[in-house]
């Protein structure tokens, strides 16, 4: 475990208050994407930031964003420098953020464990053989009863559902 200075501490979660350019209801402490925060001299801080996926075209908003922040908080010198290991997954954002995505009507990503394999295949995700991943749940109604009606939505880290029970079409976070 890593132990931070008070400043440190102090600009990670400056940093973290930053909200999601996608998804502006979760911050980007909530999504689990700021990482770590070093602080390089005096005026200088660097923010370690890993993406949703290699590739998100967020990134540079998110980084735009925490420059303006902590150089509003007093740092002179700001560098984000995104970081690809350990890989971000959906299981990095926060019992908060899971329940603010609830409460905007996007159904969160279902937890797996880690010792389960997840099998990526074709742009889908199963669970290892001989389980079942628990259903998506409506954001609305909370029925279970949903159906997939496009893999992509909005976003590609998100899919498109219809709850079956309520017929309100919503967006889920897809697990990865």
């Amino acid at each position: 475990m890593v132990t931070l200075t008070p400043l440190e501490a102090e600009l990670l979660e400056v940093a973290g208050s930053v909200p999601d350019p996608e998804l502006p209801v979760l911050t980007l402490h909530e999504l689990g994407v700021v990482r770590a925060v070093h602080v390089r001299g005096e005026h200088s801080v660097e923010v370690e930031l890993t993406p949703t996926y290699t590739g998100c075209p967020a990134v540079e908003a998110m980084s735009t964003d925490i420059e303006r922040v902590l150089h509003d908080h007093g740092m002179r010198e700001v560098t984000v420098r995104t970081v690809l290991t350990p890989a971000w997954s959906t299981d990095d954002i926060s019992p908060e953020g899971l329940r603010k995505l609830r409460e905007f009507g996007i159904a969160p990503p279902r937890r797996h464990l880690a010792s389960e394999p997840v099998v990526l295949q074709l742009g889908t995700t199963r669970a290892a053989a001989g389980t079942e991943p628990e259903p998506v749940r409506c954001p609305h109604c909370g029925s279970a009863d949903t159906e997939l009606l496009s893999r992509f939505s909005s976003t590609a880290c998100k899919a498109l559902r219809r709850c079956l029970s309520c017929r309100e079409p919503f967006d889920h976070f897809k697990e990865l």
